[in-house]
């Protein structure tokens, strides 16, 4: 964890010190470091992945519930990246778009467990 942090720290102090004289120096060292510390992150998900394996196995027929789940995180995760890259490099008209995309693109994955509840209440109810 102290690496991400120090990565971060020297990559928003060194964009601080180009922003004055050169701005897109600046926006790439932003860019690297962002990419630098998702790769990093990449490199922890092993771990995630065989827990998630685990579960998957123990759902049995609510395998559904937990691929829509992490679907939802990984699209959150997507549009966060993007849309914080976007802002800083001083689109935010962009970034307001990716987050809107990836707010119906939440709204789209979560359909079948949505049309999952309404089959329940309808055999509750009749």
């Amino acid at each position: 964890m102290i690496k991400v942090a120090v990565i971060g720290v020297m990559g928003a102090v060194l964009a601080l010190v180009l922003k004055e004289g050169k701005g897109s120096h600046a926006l790439l060292i932003i860019l690297a470091s962002c990419l630098l510390l998702l790769g990093l992150s990449l490199t922890r998900i092993q771990a995630v992945i065989a827990s998630v394996t685990e579960m998957s196995q123990a759902l049995g027929e609510g395998k559904l519930y937990l691929a829509v789940l992490l679907k939802m995180i990984g699209i959150a995760y997507v549009a966060e990246f993007g849309s914080d890259l976007c802002r800083d490099a001083g689109a935010a008209a962009i970034a307001g778009q990716i987050e809107f995309f990836g707010k119906i693109m939440l709204l789209a994955v979560s359909m079948p467990i949505m049309q999952n509840l309404i089959d329940l209440i309808g055999t509750m109810g009749g």
